[in-house]
């Protein structure tokens, strides 16, 4: 693995610095290259950006947010890539906190989803997290006082018409409206190729998680939003716990999420 230095170097003394740092195990990067959004700070290519078929999805996600751009390219296209691969595994997708729809919206957009004929169950209180549900730690961590902030500026969808309007698009699509665990119930997939878990909270991931281990196809793919993001730390500590009764392996992300294989 090599070092990396960033810096204006002067044109005629390029080649002998650069072969003076490459000797010393250095690489000279051209920062105009770098990629700096939603926490992820790097100089390796983010060549997804240039497929038109992403950019479509990442435009549709866009639009689901009226518009608004989260600045999470490379979060999507980990969705995309996890939704594609589950595309091909026995069973429905699930989502649990929608809110918006940007992730599931740009993976309807991606896959060829009217022949792939599988359901989206997509679950979500659209009310906002529920704020019993967060632990002491959570709150000492002030996870819950940014979530009512969040709310109370208008982060989190409530409108429920918007939310059927944007989906309109498309068939096999079930909004779940309710809090984890216990509107899953209501969820009648009795496979499950694909589950995303965005609730901000440890207790209802947990839950879902549990919930809908032993419905996971094999080859079938979780991926949760905020395993690995900075500041959610209870989150991650709290799967870790669960995986381990569940024999299961994660990859932490550097985009903060986290990713399961059955």
């Amino acid at each position: 693995m090599h070092n990396h230095i960033a810096g204006l170097v002067p044109q005629f003394v390029k080649p002998f610095f650069t072969r003076a740092l490459r000797a010393l195990g250095y690489q000279l990067v051209n920062l105009r290259k770098l990629y700096e959004f939603d926490g992820l700070h790097t100089v390796h290519n983010a060549r997804f950006r240039d497929d038109p078929r992403f950019q479509a999805a990442w435009q549709r996600g866009i639009e689901a947010a009226d518009g608004v751009n989260p600045a999470s390219e490379w979060r999507i296209h980990i969705g995309l890539w996890a939704a594609s691969v589950a595309s091909r595994v026995p069973g429905d997708f699930v989502e649990c906190g929608v809110n918006s729809g940007v992730l599931s919206s740009a993976i309807l957009r991606y896959l060829d989803w009217r022949n792939l004929h599988k359901r989206f169950y997509l679950v979500d209180t659209f009310a906002g997290p529920v704020m019993d549900q967060f632990s002491e730690e959570e709150i000492r961590l002030g996870r819950r006082n940014m979530v009512q902030q969040s709310l109370a500026a208008g982060a989190y969808v409530t409108d429920l018409d918007r939310v059927r309007r944007n989906y309109a698009e498309w068939d096999g699509i079930e909004i779940v409206q309710g809090a984890v665990p216990d509107v899953l119930p209501k969820v009648n997939a009795r496979a499950v190729a694909f589950l995303h878990l965005d609730m901000n909270c440890a207790h209802p991931e947990v839950e879902a998680l549990r919930f809908f281990w032993d419905r996971l196809s094999p080859g079938g793919v979780v991926l949760l939003d905020d395993y690995a993001y900075f500041g959610y730390d209870a989150q991650g500590r709290a799967i870790d716990a669960l995986l381990r009764t569940l024999g299961a392996e994660i990859a932490a992300l550097p985009t903060g999420q986290g990713v399961i294989v059955k």
